[in-house]
């Protein structure tokens, strides 16, 4: 099953189009298109398509740089989530009538997933960006160490990004969200290489992508590590953490470009800013089997650009 190279010709030109790996399925976003495609349990492919302004008819807050950043990463944040919900709710398998009483109505299931999704913010805020500061505000005399502490910080915080990432990749369905993943990419690169979209192409091409979310987040943390340089020491643990929410979208505008730096160019510097986020892909991203492949496909196909010209980055 397939090589983690492009073998025949490799990249030749920058696709606009990205996705996301959802619950036994995909979604893309083209420039015009957007499409999410499933595999229901039935065993057939359910594709639904719908129009996306991400070209050169995107609003002007998602076209300026430094502040495009923060709008593309909430529209993006709240598209995956409505379509991993959608997904979600394409996998319950209908009961029996006797048994309909006892399930949950489509507004109290939306109500259950927007509580659950909040919580899950208040989570991730206190793992990323409460408990690295007050681990490191435990050391004695820290703050009398310069960047040392900014630096401490963003170690933590990296080591608990990677620890989640492998732990919930342990679950099953985790496991098979990383694997469509991993269809997602090497679908794009398939496309990026210019070959027919055929499972037999799709499974040669490479499963790690430098303009993935994963590496997003590496440079967030990244980013991060470096405007906390700015801030005084002798501040509390609690306070850092404020300041450390409040400077996000900075760090998130700041991150943008970089990323679309390190996805249209390649030299030294945008190498090495692309290193951490692709190795941690082997960790985000597995090997899919042929009826992912074909997913992908199925939800890359509508997003292509009748204008190619739409479609380069």
């Amino acid at each position: 099953m397939g090589k983690n190279n492009n073998s025949q010709g490799g990249e030749k030109f920058k696709s606009k189009i990205g996705g996301q790996a959802l619950i036994e399925g995909i979604m893309m976003l083209g420039p015009q298109k957007g499409a999410m495609a499933c595999r229901l349990p039935d065993g057939t492919i359910d594709l639904e398509v719908w129009d996306e302004k991400n070209g050169s008819d995107a609003p002007w807050y998602k076209r300026t740089p430094f502040i495009r950043g923060c709008f593309n990463f909430v529209s993006s944040l709240i598209k995956g989530y409505k379509y991993t919900m959608k997904s979600a709710e394409k996998q319950m398998v209908e009961e029996d009538d006797e048994k309909s009483d006892e399930k949950l109505s489509s507004g109290a299931f939306d109500v259950v997933m927007v509580i659950g999704a909040c919580i899950g913010v208040v989570l991730a805020m206190g793992l990323f960006f409460v408990l690295p500061k007050f681990l490191v505000g435990l050391v004695p005399d820290i703050a009398d160490y310069g960047i040392l502490k900014p630096l401490l910080e963003g170690v933590v915080k990296i080591a608990l990004f990677v620890l989640y990432m492998f732990v919930v990749g342990l679950m099953k369905d985790i496991k098979r969200q990383y694997m469509y993943h991993g269809a997602e990419h090497k679908t794009i690169a398939c496309h990026e290489a210019e070959l027919p979209l055929t499972v037999e192409n799709v499974r040669r091409q490479t499963r790690f992508h430098k303009r993935c979310g994963t590496s997003f987040i590496f440079i967030v943390l990244i980013v991060g590590i470096f405007v906390m340089c700015f801030v005084p020491n002798q501040l509390e643990w609690w306070q850092r953490s404020l300041i450390s929410l409040a400077t996000l979208p900075i760090v998130v505008s700041v991150s943008y470009e970089c990323i679309r730096l390190a996805g249209t160019h390649d030299n030294l510097f945008t190498r090495i800013l692309s290193a951490p986020g692709l190795a941690m892909q082997r960790l985000t991203t597995k090997e899919p089997d042929d009826s992912m492949i074909e997913i992908a496909i199925a939800a890359l196909k509508p997003c292509i650009p009748e204008d190619r010209s739409e479609d380069k980055w």
